[in-house]
């Protein structure tokens, strides 16, 4: 049976009107056409569906609409603005962070919520918690050394 969710999705909301069992990741893509959440293995292991709900990293692709009706998410389309990228990304491309690019958007997102939190972790520690975002393309190293670039400037603010 089909619902109406009241969604907060980038600062703007949202009527939806799904299943309350729907993974947000097909909201995202399929209702409200942003295609930068990607869908990867919907089983919450390899972490390209990540979004930020209230400042905290989570997989999109098993996160049921009806869990964050009162929760304000972020996908990467709400990061930047039209003329300036955000930090992390731009720092992605100086160091050419990406090959294929796909996972990219959710290791944004979780390097974005852990960097936010935790503003005097360490390299270490960004590593770890995005432990949990695969990249098949063996892009980390230069993920890593774009991320310390980002850690040290928001370190300093």
């Amino acid at each position: 049976m089909t619902e109406i969710f009241n969604l907060n999705i980038n600062g703007n909301d949202h009527a939806i009107e799904c299943d309350s069992d729907t993974p947000l990741v097909y909201v995202l893509r399929n209702d409200l056409n942003l295609k930068g959440t990607k869908f990867g293995c919907g089983d919450g292991l390899c972490g390209s569906c990540t979004v930020i709900s209230d400042g905290n990293a989570i997989f999109s692709c098993d996160t049921p609409v009806w869990s964050i009706k009162d929760k304000k998410i972020q996908t990467i389309e709400g990061i930047s603005t039209e003329s300036k990228l955000h930090p992390i990304q731009e720092s992605l491309l100086d160091e050419q962070g990406g090959q294929c690019g796909y996972c990219l958007s959710g290791i944004i997102m979780r390097a974005k919520a852990f960097i936010d939190n935790n503003p005097n972790s360490n390299i270490s520690d960004i590593a770890n918690d995005l432990d949990r975002n695969l990249c098949r393309c063996g892009s980390q190293s230069r993920i890593l050394r774009a991320l310390e670039k980002v850690r040290i400037i928001e370190a300093g603010k």
